[in-house]
């Protein structure tokens, strides 16, 4: 059995240095034959988020790479008061909640306090080409996302 360290969305997003570097501390996630991994808290490699992520959010990257093709499996960390501007994704991104409350809201216009609340343990699907806008609040917010690379966040411009 082997234990990969990780790094990520939020973000969440597919850009600048920090993908890379992610990648490449995960790199054992997707080795030919592994049948088995466990990952735990405390082997997560956070590092910074790409550039077109809000300033306080954090990555670690599970399994695979979301600016490859294939699946992926991410995780974002948003503290208190970060929150992304309006963008979509080519592809689905399935979005769970792991810790704090999650705010997620929809459409160009970018308005958190029409933002929806979701805690620990909620779902939420970002379908392709769906422009929102999600982070944290009051709380420090974890979520995982899955998907199927090559999945860049595309800012939103009208």
């Amino acid at each position: 059995m082997k234990t990969a360290a990780w790094a990520l969305p939020l973000a969440i997003a597919v850009a600048g240095i920090a993908w890379p570097l992610a990648a490449s501390h995960a790199k054992d996630a997707d080795a030919p034959g592994e049948a088995h991994r466990v990952i735990t808290p405390d082997e997560l490699r956070w590092v910074n988020a790409p550039p077109h992520l809000p300033t306080g959010a954090k990555v670690a990257i599970l399994a695979g790479d979301p600016t490859k093709e294939g699946f992926y499996v991410i995780r974002a960390r948003f503290r208190p008061g970060v929150m992304s501007r309006p963008h979509y994704h080519p592809t689905d991104r399935h979005v769970t909640v792991i810790s704090g409350t999650w705010w997620a809201g929809r459409g160009s216009n970018f308005d958190p306090n029409s933002t929806i609340p979701l805690g620990p343990g909620s779902y939420m699907l970002h379908p392709a080409g769906e422009v929102h806008y999600d982070g944290a609040k009051d709380v420090e917010a974890v979520v995982e996302i899955k998907g199927i690379g090559p999945a860049p966040t595309v800012p939103f411009t009208q």
